[in-house]
């Protein structure tokens, strides 16, 4: 029953006009696993068991995954499942009892907050200002302001590695607003503002941990063990879906350094990873078209990129038609029928699937239990499979989340330890930012000083002269505000020989950054590679 090309998922029993049952085993091929997939379903209907399997079964033909574990259930990936008696009374159903054993798969944790895994990051410059934009949730204005941020930090060959250094350069936009405004279009103190507000909102969720070094490298997501089997990264996300828009765009951006890092690879026997989006409707949720756009795009190349992406969500309505429509490898879970959207939902997922002439599709998914799905696979030539009523198999892992000490010990034996665990602060555009500041305060500290130094000179060269010392007749000589303003701007506008190079260097280096930097469409960093 389990073929080495194939991913097993159950079985499908089929009654004949006689009254006679067959049955037949329903397989995803690995071939064609790059073309996306969907598994839909009500809340307890089994979504999770098919993640499972699917993920087991990539696992075993040496493709690497990765998925977001929402509820803590998925890290039972990483131990053997216990033998339980519906489990092998399912396996004897389905005709698996022979082939069916309990197993782990390779697993690596990883945590936003470093508590259950092992900390992934990225940074501010990498993220882009488009889904940086999406995660802070600004208006086209300030969207605008924040590509201006990047534009400028690009241009004057400053990183933005973490949240203060992006606060640094909002502060000094502020401060050379008038002179900024001339060259990239207007800055107004408002957005910049909003921005910051938005910034601390974010930090107190916790994106502080996610923004910085050591950044995240997608090869780490798609290692292999030495037997051959692909290994699972999970990304604990049950403390991350409290902040669900932070949840999402993370999924995004990790989506979209596939698409930009990866090489083309074209037809493949399998794919180079498979990518579970759980919880999808929370990236579509108030998104805009033009962010929509972009992801539908990203689903449609990525693909030629050897990257399979399966989103997984209650309802078929969550996922855009234009996304929809590339996800060929479905697998539909049980829907209620309560409300008139809910029917709607049902009508939308029975009409998408390959009709069977022996099966009520939109009835059936109003009445299978747990643990029962429709299926529909993509078979040569990328044709749809007819949809089969089918019972899932049964899966070799635990069922249910792993204690906190077995979580410990997998993560003490991973192939990444140390790797990621230490935080990294080189120099960016805060400490850039800061210098320049201190600078520009010491500077004017001399100047006051040598003005201080003049007057004094001057009153000293006057007693000399006369052998007293004039009376002030109410003259003051200090300079007034004013004037003292004009002498500091024209002497600060003088430059040292030193100054004039260091300029002429920080333009060269700033100006081949800039010739370095390229976005992709997501609107992350392109290195290249």
């Amino acid at each position: 029953m389990l073929q080495d090309d194939k991913v097993y998922l159950g079985t499908s029993f089929l009654t004949d006009a006689d009254g006679i049952e067959t049955s037949q085993p329903e397989y995803l091929n690995l071939r064609l696993a790059n073309r996306h997939g969907l598994i839909t379903g009500a809340t307890g209907t089994g979504k999770t068991v098919s993640l499972q399997i699917l993920t087991e079964g990539f696992s075993a033909a040496g493709v690497p995954v990765f998925c977001a574990d929402v509820k803590g259930d998925l890290s039972g990936l990483a131990v053997a499942g216990e033998p339980k008696d519906f489990l092998a009374k399912r396996a004897e159903k389905i005709g698996f009892a022979d082939e069916y054993e309990y197993g782990s798969v390779p697993t690596v944790f990883w945590d936003l907050f470093g508590e259950q895994g092992h900390p992934v990051r990225t940074t501010i410059t990498d993220m882009g200002p488009l889904l940086l934009a999406r995660l802070l949730g600004l208006n086209d204005t300030q969207e605008g302001v924040l590509n201006i941020a990047f534009k400028l930090a690009d241009d004057e060959g400053m990183l933005l590695l973490d949240l203060k250094d992006l606060r640094s350069l909002l502060i000094n936009m502020d401060e050379r607003r008038k002179e900024l405004s001339a060259a990239y279009g207007n800055i107004s103190s408002s957005s910049i503002g909003a921005i910051q507000r938005d910034l601390l909102v974010l930090e107190q969720q916790g994106a502080e941990d996610f923004f910085g070094e050591s950044a995240l490298d997608i090869l780490d997501l798609m290692r292999t063990t030495r037997d051959g089997r692909g290994v699972v990264s999970i990304l604990a996300a049950d403390k991350l879906m409290q902040s669900p828009r932070l949840y999402a765009t993370f999924l995004l951006w990790l989506l979209s350094e596939l698409f930009e890092e990866l090489p083309e690879v074209g037809d493949r026997d399998r794919p180079r990873l498979v990518f579970f989006f759980d919880e999808a409707h929370l990236l579509f949720d108030d998104a805009p078209k033009i962010l929509v756009e972009k992801v539908e795009q990203v689903v449609k190349l990525i693909r030629s990129k050897g990257v399979g992406v399966y989103f997984v969500t209650q309802n078929p309505l969550d996922v855009p038609d234009g996304v929809l429509s590339q996800l060929g490898n479905r697998v539909q879970h049980a829907l209620r029928a309560f409300t008139p959207r809910d029917q709607k939902a049902v009508k939308v997922a029975a009409d998408t699937f390959r009709p069977n002439p022996g099966l009520d599709t939109r009835q059936v998914i109003m009445e299978m239990g747990v643990g029962e799905a429709l299926v529909s696979t993509l078979m040569k030539k990328g044709v749809p499979s007819m949809v089969q009523q089918t019972l899932i198999r049964p899966p070799s892992s635990r069922l249910g989340p792993l204690t906190p000490a077995e979580r410990k010990a997998v993560i003490n034996e991973s192939p990444i330890l140390g790797i990621y665990d230490k935080l990294i602060d080189r120099e960016s555009a805060f400490e850039i930012l800061t210098k320049k500041a201190e600078e520009k305060v010491k500077r004017e500290e001399e100047q006051r000083e040598e003005e201080d130094r003049q007057r004094e000179a001057k009153g000293r060269m006057k007693k000399s002269r006369t052998g007293f010392t004039l009376p002030d007749f109410g003259r003051d000589d200090t300079p007034s505000k004013k004037s003292r303003k004009k002498t500091t701007t024209r002497r600060s506008n003088r430059q040292s020989v030193a100054e004039t190079a260091m300029k002429s260097i920080a333009r060269s280096v700033a100006s081949s950054l800039g010739r370095a930097l390229v976005r992709g469409i997501l609107g992350s960093l392109k290195s290249g590679r």
